[in-house]
């Protein structure tokens, strides 16, 4: 808690009333355009607040369809939209991005930066993009290759591109870059194959580098670029972790303050993820999951803290960030608040990066506590997984992940997509960095037939995962530390969040509803089929009067990818869908797409079975699917046709595919490794023959037993 008089005061309805409104006096200002959606959050605090009331409980029922732009492909949907002067400006799969006319939804102009697919292998989730920044007559995009890229706003033609990494390296960039002044600030993805995480400005007219904050040491035996970095060195032990690169990426999570001229960046894993690996003899490993507060102006470092220590599970701070103020004691603090990965929600003082209040928002066992004197997390027996393999809260996944949360001062509320999960950590008996695009988490990659989690057809076992894997909808009270109300989603992987000052929290879910829920109960008001799982947050302008409500649909991102879930609704083509209230367009019906299966004979034996599931885990998982159960993000392999099991190593181990972004596995791969994983892929596909051939009474009984296994390990765990 935040302390014991700040809980009291906070608890008493009249002193809290009294709390709120000196809250309200103090809220962060929106830019003058409030019809608009002009930066990333809506505000430079990132509050994902509409001040718009056209669309409220009361008018809910007239809301419909008023256009829709289909994008043309299949993958990942996560951009948060820029709406500017009547126009509105997204992006889609591969750093496309899309011009439209906010009323009418007529293109204007797109723009593909054309990014060669091979490059792809370097995107650990999805080759997704979050969106662009639009500043006077430009409009800015990273790209997966690492370009920033300035457009002009009325044409769509280049001003100018700059590359923002090394191109030997398997950087990439997914995030939507922010604006700091005249400044355009970017950071990048790829601690997971071995990279040096840091975050740049770019000079908005000219695309010069301004300036660039290295958030991980270099190598210990050179002068270091800052001396935030001579002293976060010293937190680092080893002399392997600057070769992995040490990670720390930056590839999501920023918010700017303009009257302090902060910019808060949230830094992301550790490479490997496995610290016992990365620094054997101990350190914090600084900046690694840690929000750093820099000077816009110059870059340079401020203040940080840092929410997991050490970092030994992919718990990352890059998650989304809200600028807000709270009252504390009766006066209204200056805060910044967080839900990352770990599964401790923070609210920090944003001036000094003083710890205000940690509390768990969902079930963790890493930690018991944040430690209010420290601001230390107290890790538990389960934390290390150096000498034995240990069940983790939450999985790298996180209790939180890229999603946008939003907060709304009127219900004091912070509405959080969140996730319980869990997932096995071991320790390798040995490791062997492999340059990227290959994966490095520093568990035990090459024996992950060991895991149980990894051989579970998350088809077959549907009704077990359901317990353990599953979705939250979290109103999140910052002042109390707990939750105002929780809804459970029907699929664990889901939309960002809008919130209204008409009270209405609006999501999108995996299930393919867009939702709207009262703000200050959580009671569900109003629904409409989307046709497709949804990740991207929505959000909301006003063109001539007329309130409208936009979000990017499409299935895909890390858990699009790698798990299947029987609720989740995919096939779609990924649009941008656009409501307001009486609108009548509806979208057109799709056909079902059935999964036509053909394997050539089992003959494989346990040994080589085994072998391919470990391979495939390693090599193939975080793109084709869990017991190789697609989405149709990518192709089920299951389904390969004759002529794809006859051509196999030339697409596995030569890349014949890598112009469509299948690059070949030949320097980490054999011939006899990729004949184990078509092996295995045979057997999934007649596994999957069997299931449907099940008969539904056998499989009712089956799902009963499951369902059951289920909800007693998640009580267990």
């Amino acid at each position: 808690m935040i302390n014991r008089r700040f809980q009291r005061e906070s608890q008493n309805p009249a002193a809290r009333c009294w709390l709120l409104f000196l809250c309200a006096l103090w809220t962060l200002e929106a830019p003058a355009d409030e019809s608009g959606w002009s930066l990333h959050g809506q505000n430079f605090s990132e509050q994902r607040l509409s001040p718009l009331t056209q669309i409220n409980p009361q008018s809910l029922q007239d809301l419909g369809l008023a256009w829709f732009f289909d994008t043309g492909t299949r993958r990942g949907l996560e951009a948060s939209p820029i709406v500017v002067d009547g126009v509105i400006y997204t992006t889609g799969s591969w750093s496309r991005v899309y011009a439209l006319d906010g009323k009418s939804g007529a293109l204007i102009w797109s723009f593909d930066p054309e990014v060669p697919r091979e490059w792809g292998a370097n995107a650990c989730c999805d080759v997704v993009n979050r969106g662009v920044a639009v500043l006077g007559d430009q409009v800015f995009v990273g790209t997966i290759d690492g370009r920033l890229i300035a457009l002009d706003r009325t044409q769509g033609d280049v001003r100018w591109s700059t590359l923002t990494i090394d191109p030997g390296k398997p950087y990439t960039i997914t995030g939507a870059p922010r604006l700091v002044g005249d400044s355009v600030v970017i950071g990048n993805g790829g601690a997971e194959y071995g990279v040096r995480g840091y975050v740049s400005a770019y000079d908005a007219a000219t695309g010069a580098l301004k300036w660039r904050f290295y958030t991980v040491p270099g190598n210990p035996a050179q002068p270091q670029e800052s001396a935030a970095l001579e002293r976060a060195v010293k937190t680092w032990t080893g002399d392997q972790f600057w070769r992995f690169g040490g990670g720390g990426t930056v590839w999501d999570s920023m918010a700017y303050d303009p009257d302090l001229d902060l910019l808060y960046i949230g830094v992301g894993n550790g490479s490997p993820w496995n610290r016992d690996i990365r620094s054997p003899e101990g350190g914090d490993n600084l900046y690694l999951s840690s929000i750093v507060a820099l000077e816009g102006s110059t870059g340079e470092y401020r203040w940080h803290y840092q929410t997991t220590p050490a970092d030994n599970w992919d718990y990352t701070a890059t998650q989304h960030m809200i600028l807000a103020n709270l009252p504390i004691e009766g006066v209204s603090r200056k805060v910044i608040m967080q839900a990352p990965k770990n599964g401790f929600f923070y609210v920090l003082d944003r001036v000094t990066g003083a710890l205000l209040s940690a509390e768990a928002y969902v079930p963790v066992n890493w930690a018991s506590e944040v430690d209010p004197e420290t601001g230390r997390p107290i890790e538990t027996d389960v934390a290390s997984y150096r000498d034995k393999d240990q069940l983790v809260r939450p999985a790298p996944f996180g209790a939180h992940n890229w999603q946008p949360m939003a907060w709304n001062p009127d219900s004091g509320l912070v509405y959080i997509p969140a996730m319980e999960n869990f997932s096995l950590y071991s320790n390798p008996a040995d490791y062997n960095h492999q340059d990227g695009p290959h994966w490095n988490t520093g568990q035990n990659d090459g024996a992950i037939q060991d895991n149980p989690l990894a051989s579970i057809d998350p088809l077959y076992a549907a009704p077990l995962l359901k317990h353990l894997m599953r979705g939250q909808l979290i109103a999140w009270d910052p002042l109390k530390g707990r939750a105002a109300w929780r809804q459970s989603l029907p699929s664990m992987w889901n939309g960002g969040v809008l919130t209204t000052a008409s009270g209405l929290v609006f999501q999108g879910q995996g299930s393919g509803e867009l939702v709207a829920f009262e703000a200050q109960s959580g009671k569900k008001l109003w629904s409409t089929d989307a046709q497709s799982g949804i990740i991207a947050p929505p959000i909301s302008y006003q063109i001539d009067g007329e309130q409208y409500l936009a979000v990017m649909a499409g299935w895909g991102g890390a858990i699009g990818l790698v798990l299947a879930q029987p609720s989740v609704k995919q096939g779609a083509p990924g649009r941008l869908l656009v409501y307001k209230i009486g609108g009548e367009a509806t979208l057109p019906s799709e056909a079902p797409q059935g999964l036509f299966l053909d394997p050539p004979p089992d003959t494989a034996s346990d040994f080589e079975i085994a072998s391919g599931l470990a391979l495939y885990n390693q090599h193939c998982m975080r793109c084709h699917g869990l017991g190789a159960v697609s989405q149709g993000l990518v192709p089920d392999l299951r389904a390969m046709s004759k002529t794809t099991h006859e051509i196999f190593d030339a697409i596995v181990l030569d890349g014949v595919l890598a112009p469509v972004g299948m690059i070949g596995f030949e320097s980490v791969m054999t011939k006899q490794d990729s004949e184990h994983v078509r092996r295995y892929l045979i057997r999934a596909a007649h596994d999957q023959v069997a299931l449907q051939e099940e008969s539904s009474q056998w499989r009712g009984v089956r799902d009963w037993f499951f369902d059951q296994i289920g909800w007693l390990a998640a009580k267990v765990l």
